[in-house]
């Protein structure tokens, strides 16, 4: 892998994993129940698909240049940032287990 297939690959882990913290925080925005006005008001849901799509086309752009055997071990690094990113954006705690069950 080229030096930039490897800093795409990255940046769509890191987007990725960024998603889910936007997922989080446009779960955490619906205080009543969830209607069909409610979701496309939502500006954490709409950011979280945004970058979800873009996402994709980078990921799918990854797969075009990259074998999948190189390229998939990649998203295992998301169960490292996910958490990480959750301690430091949204203060949930974080604990040497999810290090190791990620490793």
């Amino acid at each position: 892998m080229s030096k930039y297939t490897v800093a795409l690959t990255l940046l769509c882990v890191l987007c990725i994993s960024l998603g889910q913290i936007l997922f989080k925080k446009a779960a955490a925005a619906f205080t009543e129940p969830i209607t069909w006005y409610a979701l496309v008001s939502n500006g954490w849901l709409i950011g979280s698909f945004a970058l979800y799509g873009l996402t994709t086309l980078g990921w799918v752009w990854v797969l075009k240049h990259v074998p999948l055997h190189l390229a998939y071990p990649f998203m295992g690094l998301a169960f490292l940032i996910v958490p990480t990113l959750a301690w430091l954006l949204l203060g949930e705690p974080l604990h040497w287990r999810t290090f190791a069950g990620g490793c």
